[in-house]
């Protein structure tokens, strides 16, 4: 499983890890099921979120990754218990799918509002079935990943003598080839049916963008400490571009986008940051989609997007300058942007009281950045299914991702951008990804991106996006395949319960 994601980016090794996972526990008692997907969960997201141990310590590290493993052992336990219906693998099969989707949509929402890392959905970035996306959202990836490593798997399961219409035993030999043969077709052949889903393509005029990567002096936790210099890499790469147009006739972009933390000292409230920036916007003639920090006494710390101003235009005329909209982030990241259980957790780790308790915003990141309506997303948001919904839903036309990796890794920023990919894919919008450190990319409307930075370099990228306004089916049905997803995933557990109770009932040969 672990290198069906990025970095490795091998995306059809999640279904045979979903495959090989289902034999292992098939046919078992549910502690064993349960016990085995522990070890399988911890196999997989502790390598996965090695990235959350760069600078906090292993042991929030091993706590997360043994939390994540705990879904997954409630995954071995469904799967074990559903194992009697594989004598009829056409309900075998989705069962098994519906049971994987409905773990994550557990795991999506608690505890503390959930961690959707390490999605099924979110390791298909390069794979046929995410155009799936545009129909059912990462949910529906998820199921159909999962239903091609059930049917690879259906040969290889145990099963009772299967029998005809008329009762007669069919041979076990004709049988299992028919399966050896059924099973992995069936997965092939939905793999390719994946090809023919449409995507939705924007249908709006062009904007051109950029996006700057001004860098830090120093990865690590100690990022807030070099605040000032990071706010003037920013500016002063905006600056060389703003002398690019004036000076040696580049093409004016129509917005600039900034990443999340690109000014950690509040702008609102520090005349010396609000100056700079200003002279930014200034020298590049357009809005900045600027991440910051914000401080107010009276509502506590905020991570916002702040739409600023040039207090000229681009002909030089003078014009009201600064912020004219702002989004704060809805879904700060429990132990990292607000600290659930305190005192509990400060015996853990001493970096505890480093994390102020972040104050959410309540409205969807819908602003409008020159020509453009942006869905803004910030950092983890990009990884919960309604927080971008309600972008599109609100009217964007365009995606930005703005996030900060500065104290993760290259694995870390490459696993965020898969997720950019099927959002875009997903609501049918062209997309960005602005990180302070990288990696920074534009992505299409079909999941491919383009001008992908590397990381820990300072960079600016610019290029020309479409705006969408049509929505998808997965825009317009939101969470409603999850829904029915996870309610067959339940009918299949109490059909199994059904047919367990069943075959206790029939009379065994010593019986008779």
């Amino acid at each position: 499983m672990l290198v069906a994601f990025p970095p490795y980016g091998w995306w059809w090794c999640a279904p045979i890890a979903v495959a090989a996972a289902a034999v292992a526990v098939h046919g078992r008692r549910l502690r064993a099921g349960f016990g085995l997907g522990v070890l399988t969960g911890a196999g997989f997201f502790t390598p996965l979120l090695s990235w959350t141990n760069l600078h906090t310590g292993m042991v929030p590290w091993l706590l997360l990754s043994t939390l994540q493993a705990l879904f997954i052992g409630l995954l071995g336990a469904a799967t074990a218990w559903i194992s009697p219906l594989r004598a009829r693998a056409w309900l075998w099969a989705p069962a098994l799918a519906a049971a994987w989707t409905a773990q994550e949509a557990l795991r999506d929402r608690a505890p503390f509002g959930g961690f959707p890392w390490g999605r099924l959905a979110f390791s298909q970035d390069t794979s046929p079935l995410l155009r799936l996306a545009a129909a059912g959202g990462a949910p529906l990836v998820t199921f159909a990943v999962a239903l091609t490593g059930a049917l690879l798997a259906v040969p290889l399961l145990r099963t009772s003598t299967p029998h005809d219409a008329a009762g007669t035993t069919v041979t076990r030999g004709w049988s299992r080839r028919v399966n050896l043969v059924a099973g992995p077709a069936a997965a092939v052949l939905l793999v390719a049916a994946a090809l023919l889903a449409p995507v939705h393509r924007p249908g709006g005029g062009g904007v051109y963008v950029a996006v700057v990567q001004g860098n830090v002096p120093r990865l690590g936790l100690d990022f807030n400490e070099q605040r000032r210099a990071v706010l003037d890499n920013h500016v002063r790469a905006t600056v060389e571009l703003g002398r690019a147009v004036t000076q040696d006739g580049a093409r004016r972009p129509d917005l600039v986008v900034w990443p999340e933390n690109s000014s950690d000292i509040d702008p609102l409230r520090n005349a010396d940051a609000a100056a700079a920036i200003s002279t930014a916007a200034r020298a590049v003639g357009v809005p900045i989609l600027v991440g910051a920090v914000l401080t107010d006494p009276g509502v506590g710390v905020e991570n916002a997007g702040l739409v600023w101003e040039p207090d000229v235009d681009a002909a030089g005329n003078p014009r009201q300058g600064g912020v004219s909209a702002r989004y704060t982030k809805r879904h700060p990241v429990p132990f990292a942007e607000t600290m659930p259980l305190r005192d509990i957790a400060r015996i853990v780790s001493k970096e505890v009281d480093r994390v102020s308790d972040m104050t959410p915003g309540h409205t969807p990141g819908v602003l409008r950045v020159g020509p453009a309506t942006v869905g803004d997303v910030i950092c983890f948001e990009v990884a919960y299914d309604g927080l971008v919904r309600d972008t599109v839903t609100g009217g964007a036309q365009l995606l930005a991702v703005q996030t900060n990796n500065a104290t993760f890794d290259e694995a870390e920023a490459r696993q965020q951008l898969a997720m950019v990919r099927l959002r875009a894919v997903e609501h049918g919008r062209d997309a960005l990804m602005a990180s302070t450190v990288g990696i920074s990319a534009f992505v299409d409307a079909a999941g491919g991106t383009h001008q992908e930075t590397r990381f820990n370099d300072a960079a600016v990228i610019v290029g020309e996006v479409r705006l969408g306004s049509g929505r998808t089916l997965a825009t317009t049905l939101g969470a409603g395949p999850e829904y029915v997803i996870v309610v067959l995933g339940i009918a299949a557990l109490v059909a199994a319960a059904a047919v367990r109770r069943r075959d206790r009932r029939q009379p065994t040969e010593e019986d008779v």
